[in-house]
């Protein structure tokens, strides 16, 4: 059996964690696959600041109008005959007492048998629309690394609520494994960005066999790509930048780049930013 084991939790949540609405929308086309039932929902009085996550108020098919809270959910599929099992975590970011609220959720998963938890996010990044998107996957579990030859990540600083719900799943002995794609940055305002949840998706799969039709999503992607290019072709600053991008992601994907030739590479796009050594002095 596969470290990760048959009952797998995959989470992912909006707000800093979801460059591009990717990871919200990965975990929104796994629940449309299959039908989901509601195992544990979190307290919203107790985890949500409502200055920060506001309510919001809609009405509904009777003409009512009704109130709809933050909210952070975990669901289990109505039909538990796939293997693996996939549960879905998500919802928004908590804004307090994020031990309390990680620990919540992984006492939920041992009561109920989970055996391995996967984290999903994106990032904004400096990367061209036009290649790949890059998913780095990482594991904390050095059963995880060696099953799947994942990285171990060196990232040192902020953390978002995924990085403290995997430190809270490994320290109650549930294996773990990251993925995180990365948006490029000046398409921020284009979200959501399907290539970037296909890519997701893409990855998860090879690392789980958790498998969902996304045809639609293949679609979109490349409709995307192709409204970048449109509002490029008429930004001369904008298609340079892009192409400054595209020679540095070739750089960093040849088979014979070497570490040198990598690093040279990243330092003359720096300086064309302006953000290099010799403009530091």
């Amino acid at each position: 059996m596969d470290v990760l084991g048959s009952r797998i939790i995959v989470a992912a949540f909006d707000g800093w964690n979801d460059a591009g609405e990717a990871a919200t929308g990965a975990l929104a086309t796994l629940r449309e696959s299959a039908e989901f039932r509601t195992v544990h929902a979190a307290d919203p009085e107790l985890y949500f600041d409502y200055q920060y996550t506001r309510p919001a108020t809609r009405t509904d098919a009777q003409g009512r109008r009704e109130l709809t809270w933050p909210e952070a959910t975990l669901s289990r599929p109505a039909d538990s005959g796939a293997s693996p099992e996939v549960w879905l975590l998500t919802g928004s970011e908590p804004a307090r007492t994020w031990q309390a609220f990680a620990s919540e959720f992984i006492d939920v998963a041992l009561r109920d048998d989970v055996t391995g938890f996967v984290t999903i996010g994106a990032m904004l990044s400096d990367v061209p629309h036009t290649r790949p998107i890059s998913v780095f996957a990482s594991s904390q579990n050095e059963q995880v690394r060696e099953a799947h030859g994942l990285e171990r990540s060196s990232y040192e600083g902020p953390v978002g609520i995924l990085s403290v719900l995997e430190h809270f799943a490994e320290r109650a002995g549930i294996p773990t494994a990251s993925l995180w794609a990365s948006v490029p940055h000046y398409v921020a305002s284009a979200a959501p960005s399907p290539k970037a949840t296909l890519a997701l998706l893409d990855r998860l799969e090879e690392l789980t066999a958790i498998g969902v039709p996304r045809e639609h999503l293949r679609t979109e992607a490349a409709a995307w790509e192709a409204s970048i290019d449109a509002a490029a072709a008429d930004d001369d600053d904008m298609s340079e930048y892009i192409r400054q991008l595209e020679r540095t992601r070739d750089t960093w994907d040849s088979p014979d780049a070497s570490g040198d030739a990598i690093a040279q590479a990243f330092e003359r796009y720096l300086r064309r930013r302006g953000d290099g050594p010799d403009q530091k002095r």
